[in-house]
């Protein structure tokens, strides 16, 4: 596994981290595979929290799954 799959979810509040938590995200990597669409769907993952995870996703060069 290389670093960029193991790199940990930015502070994107804790709700937005408990949502992602609860569907079995846990890094940035998972994050972008489970598609920006799907996470908006669920509750507690908003619109800074997508901003957050854009920004840490451009920081390292990683794209969503779904666009």
């Amino acid at each position: 596994m290389s670093d960029v799959e193991n790199l940990d979810l930015p502070k994107i509040g804790r709700p937005a981290t408990t949502a992602l938590a609860n569907v079995g995200i846990t890094t940035l990597s998972a994050a972008a595979n489970y598609g920006r669409a799907n996470l908006l769907e669920l509750h507690g993952v908003g619109p800074k929290a997508l901003r957050l995870l854009d920004e840490a996703l451009a920081e390292h060069q990683i794209t969503w799954a779904d666009e």
